[in-house]
């Protein structure tokens, strides 16, 4: 059986696996779940083989895009145990033309994260995070949110039999992500203060209560987010794309998305590794801000920006995302909510969506692009880390031209007619009417 440890990512102290801890206890840094993945150097081909064969199962774990890569997400685990929605399983989409020149790269692929079963990326990690919940005895779960969390953490914790117990932001978060985590039953509480505030409060009251914490703190969680990456790569039949463009607002994908990288090029499974670069909106960038000086100094910021999923100005994942960075010889910058606004225009025509955050990824692509950063030809994965619908209003509004700050360059009007067949007939394909 392969062993795991806790290792703090800052004092590099170890503490044994079984200790229910999110933090260091001796100097307060975040902890690396670490997995002895010796025993698998040499065997990438019986590994892919192993997990080709999963996807010809009709085993709950089997098709679930976590737990068909369990060995190197919690080796040995007790299978009784998982808590599972079928999670993961998202496409991987070639960008339509269209798009790829809207970006200016050739080869553009669209990973739709916003196709997990609560509408994003969070059902990856909060599927180990509530098996592990579940695992250490919890009967009570609780973590801060901007939505995308909370619906995820509600629905599994209700899945698992647990209380779920959510901290939003007044006023931050889009409706359509507190309406699923009313409908999965938790208790939602709004905090008046930013999300910061909010997680603060979560971290006090994990450490003095008996309840669960299940912000991306908790390591368990960016081992699930890792498969984002693990399935990409299947699906590539292992070939690595020179670019993996992210947003960034927590940071914990930046994060898992390292570790994994780094732990399959330990196995082989990959034979080099992309480079991954972090894109955050301008009024939420502390991480693209500190790439500029080449992370010598970090300052939270107060968030502000249409993308309310990245909508954060302390992130808890900061420095493992640095490490990915680093490692990968990687990049950070932010984009305008006018980019982000325009960028998600595009990705929904090309009949593919996503929520404004996700956007963020794409946007930043662009301005690489732009910059020299990123070369036309080289190859690109963006990240789309929710779905369409999370968010319905921002998507009314632009169209409508109704947002401020926001100059909508892509419209798609709503019009309204008496409801004659003369006046439709203006609407017919090639008409002025239908015009963008």
């Amino acid at each position: 059986m392969v062993s795991s440890i806790l290792r703090c990512v800052d004092c590099q102290t170890e503490y044994a696996f079984e200790k229910n801890l999110y933090t260091c206890p001796t100097c307060g840094g975040l902890l690396d779940v670490v997995h002895d993945l010796a025993a698998w150097k040499g065997r990438a081909e019986e590994l892919r083989h192993l997990f080709n064969e999963r996807m010809r199962s009709w085993k709950a774990v089997d098709r679930s895009g976590v737990w068909r890569y369990r060995e190197l997400i919690a080796p040995g685990i007790d299978e009784k145990l998982i808590v599972t929605r079928g999670e993961g399983n998202t496409t991987l989409y070639d960008a339509t033309d269209a798009l790829s020149l809207y970006v200016g790269v050739n080869r553009l692929q669209l990973k739709h994260e916003g196709e997990n079963p609560t509408g994003s990326f969070k059902d990856r990690g909060m599927s180990p995070g509530v098996t592990r919940a579940r695992q250490m005895g919890a009967t009570a779960v609780i973590c801060a949110s901007t939505g995308n969390t909370s619906a995820s953490m509600a629905s599994f914790a209700s899945l698992a039999g647990l209380r779920a117990l959510i901290l939003f932001p007044e006023g931050k978060v889009a409706v359509g992500k507190v309406a699923q985590s009313i409908a999965y039953g938790a208790v939602s509480v709004q905090v008046r203060g930013d999300f910061d505030a909010a997680l603060e409060l979560v971290r006090e009251a994990s450490d003095k209560l008996p309840i669960y914490m299940l912000n991306s703190i908790n390591p368990f969680r960016l081992e699930g987010q890792k498969t984002i990456i693990i399935e990409m790569m299947h699906q590539r039949n292992w070939q690595v794309p020179d670019w993996i463009v992210v947003p960034g607002g927590n940071l914990g994908n930046s994060a898992a998305f390292g570790k994994a990288l780094l732990e399959m090029q330990e196995i082989g499974l990959i034979d080099r590794l992309p480079r991954v670069a972090v894109i955050q909106a301008e009024g939420a960038a502390p991480f693209a801000k500190a790439f500029e000086h080449e992370f010598d100094h970090f300052e939270p910021v107060r968030a502000e920006t249409v993308a309310t999923a990245i909508r954060i100005g302390n992130p808890a994942s900061y420095k493992k995302a640095i490490r990915t960075v680093v490692k990968t010889h990687g990049w950070a910058t932010s984009v305008s909510d006018q980019d982000i606004m325009d960028a998600k225009a595009q990705v929904d025509f090309a009949g593919i969506g996503c929520e404004p955050a996700s956007a963020a990824s794409v946007a930043g692509t662009k301005k690489l692009v732009e910059q020299g950063v990123i070369k036309p030809a080289e190859e690109v994965v963006c990240v789309l880390t929710g779905h369409v619908l999370k968010d319905p209003q921002v998507v009314i509004d632009y169209h409508g031209q109704n947002m401020p700050n926001v100059d909508a360059k892509f419209p798609n009007r709503m019009h309204t007619i008496y409801g004659t067949l003369d006046e439709l007939v203006e609407f017919l394909p090639g008409n002025a009417a239908v015009r963008l």
